[in-house]
């Protein structure tokens, strides 16, 4: 390589990791921020509640001192003080400001609560957050010049090592101090003998830190070197390209993005409005039996049936055959597919001599099943530094990938792969994972629901018919649905689908358009779909429809935002397809209820409209829904898979870094394809045979067969990775266990748990 194409390269990793850093720090900060927020919610939740609990409890002391104003036996000339002395034998003197109150029925002040508290952090609010906020460059909108000139302000004196006590709080901009908040951040002091209110620099200043990760969320302000804080217009196609517009949509080749939003949406009106009638009829009709009508008039109401169907794994054949070491079956598949020739040196063409495949086979299993290297020294006789080395040359997020699609298109080519198609196409799906980290890293998070007291990740994979073809980490603080569209539409195998099922968490605003762009169908479960009819829209005003219309809009698409927006939402959209950002980050922006402008609404009224063909479709449609849950099982069927390839350390990532984590993931997604891979190819040259002899009840179990199944496959014990090449007969084992009595029992009654 030259050396100004390394100097080149360099600078870019330079800037590069400059960037996340940024990345990093912001969200420390607003992380922190968060945190100090929600204690003092806590906090005030729980003296609100002692607080009230002492006021009841202290009523009856209370009452007695209410009688001594009746009491007979105290004389009208006895003093006030000896009616005092006695009321403070009955009720301690610290509880009656409480207990007045409460019965003047003055609720609690949480607001003063909270900022006392707030007063009270102050050492540890400087302590966490000043040296990420002076260290930080903001930029921010026109609308948002009084929160930039606090923050300019305050970051000229932090940087000079001044305390903001020492800055003339007249030039502090008051502007950003909400009215309900004004009582709360100003303090009375007496100057010259007069009581004058001063704004209270402590509480300002956290002020300020809350409203910056407000505008930060928002993307009111940014900050330009990052890459999930910038502005969102350098997230879009940049103007001088997007001047030659006709060319970029010609390149994306999307019908969607070229056809004239006039026509797409005369298109959606005659779907959405003719779903809206027949859907109703059908169900007046009762012709949908999935939909239960209760009440009559204005109190009838609806529900709907979801189908169950039964989830399969390691189905009863698969424990008829011999059992294969993973070391065996990896070495066999990789005779079929040729995956370990994705496995490049990490200097390329620079290195002269072959890899070792043994090595590499070893670091994959050490990986993926959550070993490490030096356990897999000890148990395969390989040296640990050898193991070392070949992880850090061959084994790398792009290299690992490279192998699971190897084995991907390999598997998408056997016969027995269509088999598993959904009504006749391929219907993926994604969800998450959830996964403890040993070793904390900057995405592992808490989440008490899974991880109790500790922190792990999650591993968002996308599955079809069953085979892994794409996965991510994420934090557990970052939502399932921005990756959605990411997953998909960087999914580098030859395995295509035309329709992708979520649960609940892979929505959001902007999903149903993003891949109906692209040409997906987004086909997500909904626990409660009753909930989401109530947000239908129409192309009519909702006054407009029949009044006995059970399933109705409540409220009507804005064409004309849509007309006026749309070369906005084209860019958007064709800044997607192109790649130029990462899609989970436009995503995650555009999903934001925080900041809305008119591009933004218009969005999430094309995906409003889809969003309502779909529930009408999901509505009315049983095979659809069942369909969808089929989808998600399979998902499910791999996670159950994947968490017990990574059976060792209880499933838990033990690496320093985010790199390593999504190597090991993928390690692991790799055994698992290696297996999938191995028991279609079974499945395959059984169902050649039976379609040879005409066997059809045969062939149509065969199709309800999953391939994710691992309980012939020895993931413990000792390694042998040997040069000698695994002998399996896929042929003969075809022939042996196709013909055996499992074939004839297996379509019996009581067997409909083979079944996906």
């Amino acid at each position: 390589m030259a050396s100004a194409s390394a100097r080149l390269f360099l600078l870019c990793f330079c800037f590069h990791r400059f960037r996340q850093i940024n990345d990093n720090l912001l969200e420390a900060f607003i992380h922190l921020v968060g945190q100090f927020d929600k204690h003092a919610k806590i906090a005030a939740n729980d003296a609100m509640h002692l607080a009230t609990s002492e006021a009841s409890t202290n009523l009856l002391a209370a009452g007695e001192v209410l009688s001594l104003f009746v009491d007979e036996s105290i004389a009208d000339d006895c003093p006030f003080s000896t009616v005092k002395t006695r009321a403070f034998e009955l009720l301690d003197p610290k509880a009656f400001p409480s207990v007045a109150d409460y019965l003047r029925n003055i609720t609690f002040d949480r607001l003063a609560f909270e900022w006392a508290y707030f007063a009270k952090l102050s050492m540890a609010i400087k302590r966490n957050l000043r040296h990420l906020f002076k260290e930080l460059d903001f930029s921010g909108r026109v609308d948002e010049a009084p929160l930039v000139s606090a923050i300019t302000l305050m970051q000229e004196q932090l940087r000079q090592n001044k305390s903001l006590r020492q800055a003339d709080s007249s030039k502090l901009p008051e502007a950003i101090i909400p009215s309900a908040l004004k009582k709360h951040l100003y303090v009375e002091t007496i100057e010259d003998g007069e009581r004058r209110k001063t704004l209270d620099a402590d509480r300002y200043e956290f002020l300020v830190y809350r409203l910056l990760r407000n505008a930060l969320e928002s993307g009111d302000l940014y900050v330009n070197h990052s890459n999930e804080f910038r502005q969102f217009e350098d997230d879009l196609i940049s103007d001088a390209r997007w001047e030659h517009k006709d060319a970029v949509l010609a390149e994306i080749g999307q019908p969607f993005l070229t056809t004239p939003i006039e026509e797409t949406l005369a298109t959606l009106r005659a779907k959405l409005e003719d779903r809206l009638v027949t859907v109703n009829q059908r169900v007046a009709a009762c012709v949908n039996t999935n939909i239960k009508v209760v009440g009559q008039g204005d109190k009838k109401r609806w529900s709907l049936i979801y189908p169950t169907a039964p989830e399969t794994s390691n189905t009863p054949f698969y424990s008829q055959l011999p059992g294969i070491a993973v070391a065996d079956l990896l070495r066999f598949v990789n005779k079929e597919t040729h995956f370990l020739d994705a496995f490049e040196h990490v200097l390329n063409r620079s290195v002269k001599h072959a890899p070792d495949l043994r090595q590499i086979l070893a670091c994959v299993v050490a990986y993926g099943t959550n070993m490490g290297l030096g356990k897999m020294a000890e148990v395969s006789g390989l040296s640990h530094a050898s193991l070392i080395t070949t992880a850090r040359s061959y084994l790398s997020p792009d290299t690992v990938h490279a192998a699971n699609d190897a084995i991907s298109n390999a598997t998408a080519e056997l016969p027995a792969f269509r088999l598993f198609n959904i009504r006749d196409e391929l219907h993926s799906s994604s969800d998450g994972q959830r996964f403890e980290t040993q070793i904390d890293t900057f995405n592992s998070r808490y989440s008490p629901k899974y991880f109790g007291w500790d922190k792990g990740v999650s591993a968002c994979t996308v599955v079809a018919n069953h085979v892994p073809i794409n996965a991510k980490i994420i934090g557990t603080h970052e939502h399932e649905s921005h990756f959605v569209f990411d997953l998909l539409y960087n999914n580098t195998s030859d395995i295509k689908p035309t329709r992708h099922s979520t649960d609940t968490h892979g929505t959001n605003q902007v999903n149903y358009l993003c891949l109906y762009a692209s040409g997906y169908s987004f086909a997500p479960r909904y626990k409660t779909v009753q909930k989401k009819t109530a947000s239908l829209v129409g192309f009519n005003l909702p006054s407009q429809y029949p009044a006995d219309m059970l399933i109705r809009p409540s409220s009507k698409a804005n064409e004309e935002l849509i007309i006026s927006e749309w070369p906005n939402v084209q860019r958007i959209l064709a800044s997607l397809a192109q790649k130029d950002t990462t899609q989970a980050t436009v995503v995650r922006k555009l999903s934001s209820y925080a900041r809305q402008n008119n591009t933004k609404k218009a969005l999430w009224e094309l995906d409003n409209i889809l969003r309502t063909i779909y529930i009408l479709d999901f509505i009315d449609d049983v095979e659809l829904r069942q369909s969808v849950q089929k989808a998600l099982n399979r998902g499910e069927a791999y996670h159950r898979f994947r968490r017990a390839v990574s059976f060792i350390n209880s499933g838990k990532f033990k690496v320093q870094t985010e790199t390593e984590q999504q190597v090991w993931n993928d390690c692991a997604r790799l055994i698992a394809n290696a297996v999938i891979y191995y028991n279609t190819a079974l499945l395959s040259k059984v169902y050649e045979q039976k379609v040879a002899a005409g066997d059809l009840d045969a062939i149509a179990f065969i199709q309800g067969m999953s391939p994710v199944a691992w309980q012939h496959v020895n993931m413990f014990g000792s390694f042998e990775f040997s040069d000698d090449e695994q002998s399996i007969d896929l042929d003969a084992l075809a022939a042996k266990y196709a013909d055996s009595v499992f074939w004839s029992n297996a379509t019996q009654p009581g067997q409909g748990d083979l079944f996906d």
